[in-house]
């Protein structure tokens, strides 16, 4: 009588045993539930649960993306942009995760859209596109405070793309272009107020040493001088140096 019993009592053994052995990657865990309430986390290899008794509930550990759609959202400034970023997280606490929020990946996901509104929404559209690591900073920081009761930690941001209408666009290129054309106007004016400068100080110069003045005179006629084709009209009393230059040139 009993021998007809080994073979069903070895069977059920292998089915109980089967749902009992349960085994998970390097890179998941296991949330145990016994009688509804949380008996612990398990993982990774093999580990033994009580069927029918325990429920379990698996956990990815590894870093997950979240790709969050464009948002149109109105800056500071009254500028309607459309922005769209990534979002990197990984589950630190298995338990927290699923205890704590219904849907942790969805939970995370909606989070990450209203966070990335509020802050684009409170900058200007100036320190949108020119201070995007101090931005991708800003909204991790929320967001890790926000998922920290759910044991998550958001691991990185990224603002991928900022579009803006083609209204605006017209409008930056020609606040860029003024902004140009003010720095040359500047440059030219310090240019202009450079050589007046210079020219003060020779001035000064040629009244302090009228010989120098003299001189310069000098060079200039000999400059000109060096086209055959022109006739240098000057002073009598000049008339010496001309000759001695153009003698020199002669020579020459």
């Amino acid at each position: 009588m009993i021998e007809e019993y080994i073979i069903p009592i070895l069977v059920i053994g292998v089915i109980i045993l089967s749902q009992a052995l349960k085994m998970v990657k390097e890179y998941e865990r296991v949330v145990i539930f016994r009688l509804g309430r949380l008996s612990g986390v398990k993982g990774p290899g093999l580990f033994l649960i009580i069927p029918i008794i325990d429920t379990v509930m698996k956990v990815d550990l590894r870093v997950v993306t979240i790709d969050v759609p464009k948002q149109a959202v109105i800056t500071k400034d009254n500028v309607t942009v459309a922005v769209d970023a990534v979002i990197y997280y990984k589950v630190l606490k298995p338990d927290a995760a699923i205890t704590e929020v219904e849907n942790f990946k969805f939970a995370t996901a909606m989070l990450s859209q209203t966070t990335l509104r509020d802050v684009i929404g409170q900058i200007e559209l100036d320190q949108l596109l020119s201070e995007r690591e101090t931005i991708n900073k800003d909204i991790q920081e929320l967001l890790d405070i926000s998922t920290d009761p759910w044991g998550i930690k958001v691991t990185g941001v990224t603002l991928r793309d900022v579009s803006i209408d083609d209204t605006m666009l017209r409008a930056i290129a020609k606040q860029a272009e003024a902004e140009r054309e003010k720095r040359s106007r500047i440059i030219l004016a310090e240019g202009e107020f450079l050589a007046a400068q210079k020219m003060k100080d020779a001035a000064q110069l040629y009244q302090d040493i009228p010989v120098a003045l003299k001189l310069r005179e000098l060079q200039t006629i000999a400059e000109v001088a060096r086209e055959k084709n022109l006739i240098v009209v000057t002073s009598s009393t000049d008339i010496g140096e001309i000759a001695a230059l153009s003698s020199a040139f002669g020579k020459k």
